[in-house]
């Protein structure tokens, strides 16, 4: 029985032009989270990296430390809403635990 064939076009371009980016950065500077949205992550990392996001050009440098992808643009800002709040917070912390150990307190 042959296999389907999940990447290539049609189906590529159509999943590439829904993806949406949930990200957590981590200021070097002052060890907190910036926690953002985006369509086109790449260009996105960029503009913090150059200084051009005003919530963190004073916090560089900044590293990527988590992302997750969504293809329904509601489910990303919902989640970038939760990420946002105190129990988000937690739940980041707990899901980076060890790569977060000795970083922050």
């Amino acid at each position: 029985m042959p296999q389907a064939i999940l990447y290539g076009p049609p189906y590529e371009a159509s999943i590439m032009a829904n993806q949406y980016y949930v990200y957590v950065l981590l200021s070097e500077k002052d060890h907190k989270f910036y926690i953002g949205y985006t369509n086109n992550i790449e260009k996105r990392l960029k503009e913090h990296e150059n200084g051009e996001v005003a919530s963190t050009k004073w916090r560089l440098p900044v590293m990527l430390i988590y992302y997750e992808m969504h293809l329904n643009q509601k489910d990303a800002l919902r989640r970038e809403d939760y990420f946002k709040t105190t129990a988000g917070k937690r739940t980041i912390k707990i899901i980076l635990r060890y790569y977060l150990k000795g970083l922050i307190c």
